[in-house]
């Protein structure tokens, strides 16, 4: 099949290193490995990792000054109302929105690439792939990664919310299919609209088994380079440095677990914490017992994360904890048992005691005895570590983009998916 695929969120790099960029590559990396073609637009395509098998178009969000004040004016917004960054940015995407489509359509036409569906990732203030679809003619099947409206009001700020919920609700209801990465996003689009029910499917990330059946060889390797300890057990952090992501947790838990055992913290990652992260590193006892590798390229993260003996993803207490985390499923495809908290997804990610270890949120002693008992007990790592391996065999890429398909196809000829 012939897949357009659109992402039109500008924080979402194509080439970058969040986990929605390497969603986005993935994908197409399992669609092409399915035979699948893919025409793939972009808001920014960005760099650090390498192209992803499609033909690939950047679209950057451009807009004229004479754009921005038509919309003031439709608006009825004055220039000081929209001299504030918030406001700014969202007349920016407006704009984009209301140019983007025609382009798209104008570099479908100039391919000669006719769809069969278009797969587009759910963006905010974004309403053009429910119009190119219609223009097109073909099912839309849009990716909700998030409840984007609440997490821009509560973390950036969003001005004009009305109309953002406005245009996220048509675009919901536009869509052909839903796909929701967790049951927290799944509820958020039937509270929206409970007529949408029957077309929001449950499908968290996934991951690539073979890139991520690294092997110990790797993680030796990596082991031996950055200096640790051959008798040490190392535990590991890999993903985003942000306040809900509880790194200070685990530091303060791994520098009481390092007076009493022979452990080594190996962090991956970086972001806003990063700084505070290494300022507090560099000033705890422990610290010849930490590596920060900062930034690495999603290539290299099976080695990386091979590299540990056991993975924490120390999330804080969130009541709505929407993620689909997968430097989780990651982890557990390298046969890794991972450590986090009982809290959304992981509770179906983590089978307790046979793949990883839950504890408590915020229950940072709750952490550390969990942590404690897989340091004590290597055999028991390892029984654990091929049970998470086994317990994401059927979460391949191909096995999403197969079920993606399936649900184009359906609604294309009018059957239930």
């Amino acid at each position: 099949m012939k897949i357009l695929y659109l992402n039109f969120d500008r924080g979402i790099p194509v080439l970058g290193d969040k986990g929605a960029s390497v969603h986005v590559r993935e994908f197409v990396r399992g669609a092409a490995a399915l035979g699948h073609e893919t025409l793939l637009v972009c808001c920014t395509l960005g760099n650090g990792n390498a192209r992803p098998p499609a033909q690939i178009t950047e679209i950057p969000l451009t807009h004229t000054a004479d754009e921005l004040f038509a919309l003031r004016q439709e608006l009825g917004l004055s220039r000081e109302e929209t001299d504030g960054t918030v406001v700014a940015r969202e007349l920016e995407r407006l704009a984009y929105d209301r140019t983007i489509g025609a382009r798209v359509l104008r570099l479908v036409e100039e391919k000669g690439f006719r769809p069969d569906f278009i797969y587009e990732r759910h963006a905010l203030f974004s309403s053009a792939g429910a119009q190119i679809a219609a223009r097109l003619g073909c099912p839309r099947v849009l990716e909700v990664n998030a409840p984007l409206a609440d997490e821009q009001k509560r973390f950036r700020g969003l001005r004009l919310e009305s109309l953002a919920r406005g245009m996220e609700a048509q675009s919901f209801r536009a869509a052909t299919a839903l796909i929701a990465v967790s049951e927290p996003v799944k509820r958020y689009i039937q509270e929206l609209d409970g007529n949408l029910a029957a077309r929001a499917h449950v499908l968290p990330n996934g991951v690539d088994l073979a890139r991520f059946d690294a092997g110990d060889a790797e993680g030796v390797r990596i082991r031996r380079e950055i200096g640790v300890d051959a008798q040490a057990v190392v535990i590991g952090f890999v993903g985003s440095f942000k306040p809900w992501h509880g790194t200070d947790v685990l530091f303060d838990v791994f520098r009481d677990l390092a007076s009493a055992h022979r452990v080594h913290l190996l962090a991956v990652g970086e972001g806003p914490e990063w700084g505070g992260f290494q300022a507090r590193v560099a000033a705890a006892p422990c610290r010849e017992s930490v590596t920060m590798a900062g930034r690495v390229p999603h290539e290299q993260i099976p080695a990386w994360t091979s590299a540990a003996d056991i993975i924490v993803a120390p999330y804080k207490r969130a009541a709505d904890f929407y993620f689909s985390p997968l430097k989780v499923i990651e982890a557990l495809a390298c046969a890794r048992p991972v450590v986090a908290p009982r809290i959304g997804q992981l509770c179906e990610l983590i089978e307790d005691g046979r793949t990883g270890l839950l504890y408590e949120p915020d229950d940072s002693q709750g952490c550390r005895r969990a942590i404690e008992m897989l340091v004590r007990e290597p055999e028991r790592r390892a029984e654990m570590g091929r049970a998470a391996r086994a317990s994401v065999a059927d979460r391949g890429w191909e096995r999403i983009v197969q079920r993606v398909v399936a649900l184009a196809d359906h609604r294309a000829i009018g059957e239930p998916a």
